[in-house]
């Protein structure tokens, strides 16, 4: 998090008094713009800008960059954008900034064919839809809560043994790209799923073939990436969503809510298990407790 001195250098309390007073702006949408640009200022924090005077066209871009990299639908990184040239036109008119560095940043076209993000009721609904009396419905609200609580890859998701939940901890230990451990933290209603999948379903599916992996199959054999997919397809249809849904959109729906609900990039990007090409030198080490600490606080299952 960026200090007090840091939040008065970028104006933005008087950006909050401009977009309520003057611009006749809603509620939702000043909280959500000061939200965006309270983000932006970590970022330029990072990068050694304490002033949006130092601001700059390639800065602004690669903080962009970023949120594209987080998995933030299209339409949040456009309002991002809208809030940052809104910010921009405020700092000129009151004599804060001498130029404007928004002006030429765009929207790349490409970022409108990003997957879906569930909303989430959304996400309520898929999660919810797999029913207690069918066999093998725990192991899939696993898959699901895994996904969309613990943002995983569906490669980490099919990969994931036995000793990787640290349930006591509310963890889940997990090896990205390049085999990269990470640690995120779990909610509870993660830990109350798999629980159940534990003391219930698994031990009747485990016939020796697991090679001690959490998730199965009905052979009692590890889950393949295509089985993950068609788990959540089939989910999401019970769940009447038209969207289309597969393990990487509930990974982007993670991102999403944490991020809109006020998390910071570092946080977020440290859970995801992000090696960012461009950004990821600005990320400093964060400890375990503040990382559950923040999925605790920001994510909807926390």
């Amino acid at each position: 998090m960026i200090s007090s001195d840091d939040v008065a250098a970028f104006h933005l309390s008087a950006f909050r008094d401009y977009l309520s007073l003057e611009a006749g702006h809603s509620k939702n949408t000043i909280e959500a713009y000061q939200r965006d640009l309270l983000r932006l200022a970590e970022f330029a924090v990072s990068k050694g800008v304490r002033d949006p005077r130092q601001l700059t066209t390639p800065v602004l871009r690669e903080f962009v960059f970023l949120l594209k990299d987080l998995g933030l639908s299209g339409a949040t990184i456009r309002r991002n954008i809208s809030a940052v040239r809104t910010w921009f036109g405020f700092l000129a008119a009151e004599g804060l900034v001498d130029r404007d560095p928004s002006d030429r940043l765009e929207t790349p076209k490409r970022w409108r064919t990003l997957p879906d993000v569930l909303s989430v009721d959304e996400m309520v609904r898929l999660l919810e839809a797999p029913r207690v009396e069918e066999p093998l419905a725990w192991r899939d609200r696993v898959l699901l809560e895994l996904a969309y609580g613990a943002g995983l890859r569906v490669s980490e998701l099919c990969n994931l043994v036995l000793t990787d939940l640290l349930i006591g901890d509310g963890l889940v230990r997990a090896y990205g790209k390049g085999k990269k451990e990470r640690l995120v933290p779990i909610g509870r209603a993660v830990v109350s799923a798999v629980s159940v999948y534990l003391h219930t379903i698994r031990p009747l599916l485990d016939q020796g073939a697991s090679k001690g992996r959490l998730i199965l199959n009905a052979r009692g054999e590890p889950l393949s990436r295509v089985g993950a997919w068609g788990i959540v397809k089939k989910r999401t249809e019970q769940a009447g969503i038209t969207k289309r849904v597969t393990p990487h959109t509930l990974r982007h729906s993670f991102a999403t809510h944490l991020l809109e609900g006020g998390a910071d990039l570092r946080a977020v990007q440290e859970m995801l298990g992000h090696a960012d090409l461009t950004t990821t030198q600005i990320y400093t080490h964060v400890d375990r407790d503040y990382l559950r600490t923040v999925h605790h606080r920001f994510h909807p299952r926390g």
